[in-house]
């Protein structure tokens, strides 16, 4: 009781109140870390459900909500509709600087999903007019991962211009913003796009891009314990401490 009030004397008061502040901020993010560690696991857990399920034949079988099967292969067949492609901005290979190709692929009930179709290099592709030496005739089967599309960059990223005044397409993008993208398509569109699978061999442009995921749980249980160490210290270091200096002043 006496090192209670102590800490709570006139002149200990402001340093208690700092350490109390600062424990309870360590506390904090130890919570945070905790959490980004579950959030973690439960997206490791969904990839890796997704990978063993077998591939989503998206002609023949329905789902309320394809958004819930990122990641899972798919098999898809239609033609594709390239007077309605656009590209994606900022995308590498090799450390060669180009877009993605989004084409729209048309489905018997006259629906379309949006398939990146891969990397081209951006000499040379300014303009919708140049992507058509990309173009691929006829009805075509293919089979890829489900994607989620985005509507909000990533941190530090840029989101995508509004149209001008006049424009009624955009053809340059910065994510696959499906929720945009099809409101300047004459026909209804998936809220999900499909990333084919890649193929080793296939050097010419397009050149189909799967994403690397590390199923780690990172280092959020490390930065937890940490924080919640910088915590035990502040909050039962401090008191010994200055029980340490009324002794020595005594």
């Amino acid at each position: 009781m006496r090192i209670f009030r102590a800490l709570f004397s006139r002149q200990w008061i402001f340093a208690t109140i700092l350490v109390l502040a600062g424990g309870a901020v360590c506390i904090r993010l130890g919570l945070w870390q905790l959490d980004r560690l579950e959030k973690r696991r439960a997206f490791n857990a969904h990839v890796e459900s997704m990978w063993a399920a077998e591939a989503f034949l998206l002609n023949e079988e329905s789902a309320d909500d394809l958004t819930i099967m990122e990641y899972r292969a798919v098999s898809v067949s239609g033609t594709y509709d390239f007077e309605n492609q656009v590209a994606l901005r900022n995308r590498y290979f090799e450390n060669e600087y180009g877009y993605h190709l989004l084409t729209p692929l048309l489905l018997d009930d006259g629906s379309a999903v949006l398939v990146d179709r891969g990397w081209i290099p951006a000499a040379g592709n300014d303009s919708p007019a140049d992507w058509r030496k990309y173009d691929q005739a006829g009805a075509i089967t293919l089979r890829g991962q489900i994607r989620q599309g985005s509507t909000e960059p990533d941190l530090g990223g840029v989101p995508d211009p509004e149209l001008a005044e006049g424009q009624d397409k955009l053809e340059f993008w910065n994510m696959v913003n499906l929720e945009r993208i099809k409101l300047q398509l004459p026909y209804p569109l998936l809220n999900i796009y499909v990333q084919p699978d890649i193929d080793s061999q296939d050097t010419e442009p397009p050149i189909p891009y799967q994403p690397e995921i590390e199923l780690s749980e990172g280092s959020h249980q490390g930065y937890a314990v940490q924080w919640f160490t910088y915590a035990t210290i502040l909050l039962l270091g401090y008191p010994f401490y200055v029980r340490q200096q009324i002794k020595e002043k005594r």
